[in-house]
């Protein structure tokens, strides 16, 4: 004869081993699509950065480069790394240090950004007549903020 206790207990513990399983694996979800969207985001500030470099070193070359960014991080306190998290200070300090000229430099940024990324971003872009660089910049690259 078998108790029947014995048996509640384990349908008890099995319905919360199972309730437990399924909220574990919902966590993990949540987790990985966090970690996704951080990955996108992180990808999209790695191009913005990649972008600044190439077009800045192709109109100064390295050295002009690496003296603009000597620049920024002195009187602005951004680093070459910190430029897409910190784009409305990139422009500002952009400008300051070459007043009308950086206007050229923010469109071929705009322009190289604009070949790299996805037609519904040139879309919205096109949509908001937008004239700020740095919204500009992350609009195109999903960095709303």
């Amino acid at each position: 004869m078998m108790d029947c206790s014995c048996v509640d207990v384990y349908v008890c513990s099995t319905d919360l081993r199972q309730a437990l399983l399924s909220r574990n694996t919902h966590d993990i979800s949540v987790g990985k699509r966090m970690e996704t969207i951080t990955t996108q985001k992180h990808t999209a500030q790695d191009k913005i950065s990649e972008i600044v470099d190439r077009v800045l070193t192709q109109i100064f070359g390295k050295e002009a480069t690496l003296l603009i960014y000597k620049y920024l991080e002195n009187n602005h306190a951004i680093r070459k790394n910190e430029i897409s998290e910190k784009i409305d200070l990139f422009a500002q300090g952009l400008e300051e240090f070459l007043n009308s000229g950086a206007l050229v430099i923010e469109k071929r940024i705009l322009d190289d950004i604009y070949s790299s990324c996805a037609p519904p971003r040139k879309l919205e872009l096109a949509r908001t007549c937008e004239d700020d660089f740095a919204r500009q910049v992350r609009i195109l690259c999903g960095l709303h903020s």
